[in-house]
């Protein structure tokens, strides 16, 4: 099913301009990847701020045959550069094949939530498990809650998530964009879209259709993920990450997108902007899994996932400002 047009034009402006994109002068290696060459990986960020802390998920990955997606990472940091691990979880907890972006929440009750796709064995499927504790580091040991199982024709994985608090009008929401893989033919499962949905809990969820999809005979006309969002009032500015070849599998680039509110609540199809994508300077040039955290003091650091000259991939962070207040001094 397809989301109806939402009321905002794709086109349009907001007060925000548009989510910043890394410019890579000024930024950092945050994590190395666990290993050297191409299929050795750390990155696929995911982060929060509880009380001036910052709070960040991430997977790290070898090469096939060498254990793919082996370990999601939860850690915490006062300064949003220098963190100690507080949790693990591996894939042996899920029987995956592999790992892929976990997702850290926490819900209006406080309590701390990951996220984790998972790879079922033997096939391209890949699913949603959550894990729930009262602390991050309990995430460790939490049982696995199964909250998107995809199904035989459909792979669901990397999902982003934004609890919505409610209003005198009515209850609070969860709103979710997932990357969904068609199965059929298998040999075709690296093309992908982003589906939206919903929930009354994070648990339970409704699927409302396509999000973003990619566009024949542009950057990422092979699929499409999204990657952050960012609601600015009835506007929803996001990034994306995206491909226009299998051969490209990987080592997908990042754009930008932008949507609006339905008469409902719900979120309408995103609009790419114009504008090209951002990579790496190293060939072939991925950069992805952009996630854009918001700072008390203004601005942004942002953190994202980027090949490094010799083929792997390094979970990187940047400080960036708002468009209108001009580019920070790199931090």
């Amino acid at each position: 099913m397809t989301l109806p047009a939402h009321a905002h034009s794709g086109s349009g402006t907001t007060s925000l301009g548009t989510l910043p994109l890394p410019r890579w002068t000024g930024s950092s290696v945050l994590v190395a990847p666990p290993g050297d060459g191409a299929g050795c990986w750390a990155g696929a960020p995911s982060a929060v701020m509880v009380r001036g802390i910052v709070y960040l998920a991430y997977r790290l990955r070898r090469p096939l045959g060498a254990g793919r997606g082996v370990i999601n990472v939860v850690a915490r940091s006062a300064d949003g550069v220098a963190f100690e691990t507080v949790a693990t979880v591996g894939k042996e907890r899920f029987d995956a094949d592999s790992l892929e972006r976990p997702a850290l929440a926490v819900t209006p009750e406080g309590r701390w939530r990951l996220y984790v796709s998972a790879a079922t064995p033997g096939t391209k499927h890949w699913r949603v498990e959550m894990l729930e504790a009262a602390e991050p580091f309990g995430l460790a040991e939490a049982p696995a809650v199964t909250v998107l199982p995809g199904d035989s024709g459909h792979a669901v994985k990397d999902p982003v998530l934004w609890y919505e608090n409610g209003t005198g009008d009515g209850p609070g929401r969860w709103h979710l964009w997932a990357s969904c893989h068609p199965l059929d033919p298998p040999e075709h499962a690296d093309r992908m879209e982003t589906r939206y949905a919903t929930s009354p809990d994070g648990v339970s969820w409704t699927w409302d259709g396509t999000a973003l999809a990619g566009r024949p005979g542009t950057w990422d006309s092979r699929g499409t993920r999204v990657s952050w969002v960012l609601p600015v009032g009835d506007e929803l500015l996001a990034s994306y990450d995206g491909r226009a070849s299998a051969a490209e599998n990987w080592e997908e680039r990042t754009g930008t997108a932008r949507g609006g509110r339905l008469p409902d609540g719900r979120y309408g199809q995103l609009a790419a902007d114009p504008a090209g994508p951002t990579g790496s300077p190293y060939p072939p040039g991925g950069l992805r899994y952009l996630c854009v955290l918001q700072l008390p003091g203004g601005g942004y650091r942002l953190y994202y996932e980027a090949t490094r000259p010799d083929g792997a991939h390094e979970l990187r962070t940047e400080l960036a400002a708002r468009p209108e207040e001009g580019t920070p001094e790199p931090g």
